[in-house]
């Protein structure tokens, strides 16, 4: 209760201080060769107790119907990756050509498979640190899940209050990967919000997560679980492992030399499967990547097509196109691993993983007026989605529609299930060849799920 009150506080105490807004209407970008048929906002609004944490966004208008299609507070995972990486890679208008991209400007095209094609959607950098957003003081690269979430509502407060045009649309809070732990974070702010009467009354719906961190210990134990599934270890391996190791592959004893030797064996089987998408090449780390083409490894890795990335947001043309401060950073990066940290760790160098567990706070919402989606690729190995379908089957909501396969032209592009229980509702949904997030490895199906599901229509 103390906690929540002291964000309601904060919330009411941003209301009245003088609000730091810098916007641009972006019309022409580096790298597109025409002016944008889109419409792009980019900014910095101020949040913490004096504003002294900057949060940059891109904010793209629906290509729809940007008066009434829904809003869409679109949260990176990581913690600390760029909401740009989630424009160019996953769901946002644009994305590289990579191969007629060299230089400094990489080319820019359009992304058939926008995400903005049915909603309005806000990417902004978040937690500080992340992607453009910066603090005018140091202390405040400090933080945690509980922190940064504050920061994020109050931050969608202050959007709306500069928006006051989309205060009326359907508003959803997004996010996939480590979004898993802070959506539900925001999603709770926002309902504690609109019970205590802050103004304005955000049109809250529901919350969309893919390939989403929900339970630290459990995401990653279930990855042995996944493995076996997937054929990667023998039935004899997996009943010896399972039974030496009682069902915990991570918290092991040292003292339990069965356990200990079953998952070597396991560790053997599994060390070079790339854990994104199981079917690709496992990237080097130790191979240092040039666009030049020197030092290109003989084998194609999805990190190649990340340098692009790096190549044109670093670059001070395309920065001050998109109105980034000078002097803020030094160095964008994609994902800001100062912020990020292995799934065990409960810190990293300036972030500290407060949140283990987010199931208690879906569960919260089975009360509410809710529309749930959560998405998980099959073949990602990071967040494996068995463990996802055991949270949600542990929410205790009664089956609607039960599994089935969903289509994409013809084909089977997953398999999904609805649960329901009086005015709250969950679509979980698997997308067939996917891996860690979604709509990077299958932009064509992701479109019409999200499509369908935003108009209210069965997957």
């Amino acid at each position: 209760m103390a906690s929540t009150f002291k964000i309601l506080a904060s919330t009411f105490l941003l209301l009245f201080l003088a609000p730091t807004f810098l916007h641009a209407v972006v019309e022409t970008l580096p790298g597109f060769p025409a002016k944008l048929p889109f419409k792009l906002h980019t900014g910095y609004i101020g949040v913490g107790e004096s504003q002294e944490i900057q949060l940059f966004y891109y904010f793209i208008e629906s290509e729809k119907s940007p008066e009434t299609d829904p809003l869409l507070l679109w949260l990176t995972g990581g913690p600390g990756c760029s909401g740009l990486s989630a424009f160019f890679f996953e769901i946002g208008p644009l994305t590289i050509n990579y191969a007629n991209s060299t230089g400094d400007i990489p080319d820019l095209e359009l992304n058939p498979y926008a995400w903005t094609k049915v909603a309005n959607i806000i990417f902004v950098d978040q937690p500080v640190g992340t992607g453009y957003s910066y603090s005018e003081t140091s202390d405040a690269y400090n933080t945690n899940d509980t922190l940064s979430a504050q920061h994020t509502y109050s931050f969608l407060v202050q959007w709306l209050l500069d928006h006051p045009t989309f205060l009326n649309n359907p508003l959803y809070v997004a996010g996939d990967s480590y979004s898993g732990i802070t959506v539900p974070l925001v999603v709770r702010n926002i309902y504690d919000g609109l019970e205590s009467g802050i103004e304005p009354r955000l049109n809250m719906k529901g919350y969309i997560e893919g390939n989403p961190l929900t339970h630290r210990f459990s995401d990653t134990n279930n990855r042995v679980v996944y493995g076996y599934r997937m054929g990667f270890l023998s039935d004899n391996l997996y009943k010896s492992t399972k039974e030496s190791c009682n069902g915990n592959y991570i918290d092991a004893l040292p003292h339990n030399s069965a356990c200990q030797y079953d998952l070597q064996r396991v560790t053997k089987c599994t060390e070079k499967i790339n854990m994104p998408q199981i079917l690709e090449p496992a990237c080097n780390p130790e191979i240092l990547l040039s666009l030049d083409g020197e030092n290109l490894p003989q084998q194609w890795c999805r990190d190649d097509n990340y340098l692009f990335a790096y190549s044109w947001a670093n670059n001070k043309i395309v920065q001050k196109a998109l109105g980034v401060r000078e002097g803020t950073m030094t160095e964008w990066l994609r994902c800001n691993h100062t912020l990020s940290g292995p799934p065990e760790a409960e810190r990293s160098e300036t972030y500290v993983f407060n949140v283990k567990n987010t199931v208690d706070y879906h569960r919260s919402f089975t009360n509410k007026s809710c529309r749930v989606l959560i998405y998980s690729g099959d073949h990602d190995m990071i967040v494996p989605h068995v463990s996802t379908e055991k949270w949600i089957e542990s929410l205790k909501v009664g089956v609607e529609d039960d599994w089935r396969p969903w289509f994409v032209e013809d084909q089977v592009a997953g398999y999904t299930m609805k649960y329901s229980q009086k005015e709250y509702e969950l679509t979980y949904a698997t997308v067939k060849g996917a891996g860690h997030t979604a709509p990077e490895y299958k932009p064509r199906e992701c479109l019409p799920m999200i499509q369908r599901w935003l108009s209210i229509y069965p997957l």
